[in-house]
C-alpha cells in the first residue's frame, strides 16, 4: 500500500498532465473556433488543477514528511 507522500505525488502528477492536456484541448477549441472543445479542454484543465492540488495536500499531511 502506498503512503501519503507516494499517493500525493502521483496525483501531483497525473493532475498536472491533465492540466496541460485540458489546457492544449481548450486551445485547440479556441484555434478551430470549437466551443465543444474548448469546453471539454477548460473542464479537464480545472479537474487537473483539482487533482494536483489534492495531491499537494496529500504530501502536506503525510507524517513521515515532517
Amino acid at each position: 500500500m502506498k503512503d501519503l507522500n507516494e499517493r500525493g505525488l502521483e496525483n501531483q502528477v497525473k493532475g498536472t498532465a491533465k492540466e496541460v492536456k485540458g489546457q492544449v484541448r481548450g486551445d485547440v477549441g479556441d484555434a478551430t473556433d470549437n466551443t465543444s472543445e474548448h469546453i471539454k479542454g477548460r473542464a479537464e484543465q480545472l479537474e487537473g488543477k483539482i487533482q494536483k492540488n489534492f495531491g499537494k495536500g496529500e504530501r502536506k499531511l503525510d507524517p513521515d514528511n515532517v
